[in-house]
């Protein structure tokens, strides 16, 4: 009975949605069946809604007043009624209590879904982030809601290999490779693609970007809001920019957090070429830090002398990794993370520092795989590999790929093949491809939306919040200057915060363009 009256009412939804056009006007093209597809779920989800309850499982650690429940979406929106698939969401409801005032109650404004990007991150623990202060004023009025995308942790998850054979000891990272090293990683990236498809089968190629935004639109019906309130980080603003291109109407509040470029012929393979270039300039901004605290960490005067530091560093791991478990690639990695985050800086120096001098501790501490992470790294590559290999056409000759990165490398050596191995198994990618839809939208189709962006960020280039800025009609551009961290809501910057509780608590914001000065920088130590 309860299933046949949860049909009845995504029936009726789904007829009012696909009415036919008023007597007199142009007929409509048949809509595609993904469309009619998402209008079925969503209804469903409207009438089953998320049952909330304690946390079990992964999630019965989590402190305080987190609550956790499922949304079933289907694995092909072409096909609503076939397989089901449920994604792990979280809860911590609005404390409605103004932190400034705690005797002073604030209205609800309804729930505040996160995603933190990835592809492959999960924004489970997101409601936590209300215990801190720069969110306990929109946690004041916010349910903040997470959740696991389809393929993340709990959420119908998705592995290509074994997690024992995630971290199998140190690891190199040539910048300019042989061409035997070049056969090796050619031959694995098949190996790779292979058993993505070998583990998922057919279901392998219903993990995409599109699929995404339409499982945020069952989300929302799920939790009862009529429009979306959303948060998305670095990828998270790309499928929040089709949830926008797709459903308009259903936006209420939209913050773009360190955009991702949205042109269709930049996904993936161009903006992968884009942020290998532009984590070189990040590479130099770190040594260039560094130079400065010479005093401290006694790895050169200069930006040059830093990098002769790293280069013996390099080869001194080739022949020896530290503590048997951090080799070159794990060093690569290690400073790859600071290009993202600037807080990392002063860790990263000093642990750099100390093994040259003698002490590899803290390089092993910091760099040397965690065994009792593979399985959640595992899942988290292969949901990034299914999801970007799926949304788009990839070069498929190997040339291709090696003409454009070794002229790259030639002037961002630093991250370029690295980037290129992570990728590859696309060019051999088994299942269909998407065609990137074109995000944009008119004058008047959306609420104004909040894009955010850090001018010098190297893992979503500035030119992509420019893009993205260019093609949501009525949005505004938040740009801190002369930074680079990705991902900059409720970081150390106050203005950039408060233009997002601005606009999140009462829907302002301010001319199209805005700027912020950038954060200071980290201070100089011996240990984070």
């Amino acid at each position: 009975m309860r299933a046949a009256a949860l049909y009845t009412a995504a029936g009726s939804l789904l007829l009012t949605t696909l009415a036919a056009a008023p007597a007199g006007s142009a007929p409509r093209s048949p809509a595609p069946p993904e469309a009619s597809g998402t209008a079925v779920a969503v209804a469903r989800a409207a009438v089953r809604g998320v049952e909330f309850g304690p946390c079990d499982g992964a999630g019965q650690d989590l402190p305080g007043r987190m609550e956790c429940g499922t949304v079933r979406v289907p694995l092909d929106y072409a096909r609503p009624g076939g397989r089901q698939i449920e994604l792990a969401v979280s809860r911590v409801r609005a404390t409605q209590r103004d932190p400034g005032n705690s005797k002073h109650k604030v209205p609800r404004q309804g729930a505040l879904v996160f995603n933190p990007g990835g592809p492959g991150a999960s924004g489970f623990h997101f409601p936590l982030v209300g215990r801190l202060p720069e969110w306990k004023r929109i946690a004041a009025a916010y349910d903040l809601v997470g959740y696991a995308p389809r393929g993340v942790g709990r959420s119908a998850p998705l592995s290509c290999r074994d997690p024992k054979d995630v971290f199998k000891g140190p690891t190199q990272a040539p910048t300019h490779p042989s061409e035997s090293y070049k056969r090796e990683r050619i031959a694995q990236a098949k190996a790779y693609a292979r058993g993505c498809a070998e583990r998922s089968g057919d279901a392998l190629r219903h993990y995409h970007s599109l699929n995404n935004a339409r499982d945020l639109d069952v989300l929302r019906a799920a939790l009862g809001e009529e429009r979306l309130t959303f948060l998305g980080s670095s990828y998270g603003t790309y499928f929040g920019a089709l949830y926008a291109t797709l459903f308009p109407s259903h936006v209420r509040r939209m913050v773009f957090d360190s955009a991702v470029n949205p042109d269709p012929a930049q996904i993936w393979y161009r903006n992968n070429l884009a942020q290998s270039a532009a984590f070189e300039e990040r590479w130099t901004e770190v040594k260039e830090w560094i130079a400065r605290h010479h005093g401290v960490y006694g790895l050169g005067e200069t930006e040059q002398a830093v990098q002769r530091s790293y280069d013996r560093a390099r080869a001194r791991l080739a022949a020896e990794p530290a503590g048997g478990k951090a080799g070159p690639g794990q060093l690569q990695n290690l400073f790859l993370q600071a290009g993202y985050y600037d807080d990392y800086w002063p860790g990263r120096a000093h642990a750099l520092s100390a093994y040259l001098k003698g002490d590899p501790q803290p390089l092993v501490d910091l760099a040397a795989p965690r065994r009792e992470a593979a399985a959640e790294a595992e899942n988290a590559s292969a949901v990034y590999t299914a999801v970007e290999c799926n949304d788009a056409p990839w070069p498929t000759q190997w040339e291709v790929w090696d003409r454009d990165n070794t002229r790259l490398a030639r002037v961002a050596p630093f991250e370029t093949w690295d980037n290129v191995w992570m990728n590859l198994p696309c060019a051999y990618w088994a299942a269909p491809r998407q065609q990137p839809l074109d995000v944009r939208t008119g004058p008047g189709e959306l609420p104004p939306t909040l894009i955010l962006a850090a001018e010098r960020d190297a893992a979503a280039p500035y030119e992509g919040a420019l893009e993205l800025h260019r093609r949501l009609s009525g949005s505004v551009l938040v740009t801190e200057r002369d930074a680079g961290t990705h991902g900059i809501v409720g970081g150390p910057n106050a203005c950039v915060n408060g233009h997002v509780e601005a606009y999140l608590l009462e829907g302002r914001v301010p001319g199209r363009r805005a700027a912020c000065a950038p954060h200071p920088e980290p201070e100089p130590r011996a240990a984070r």
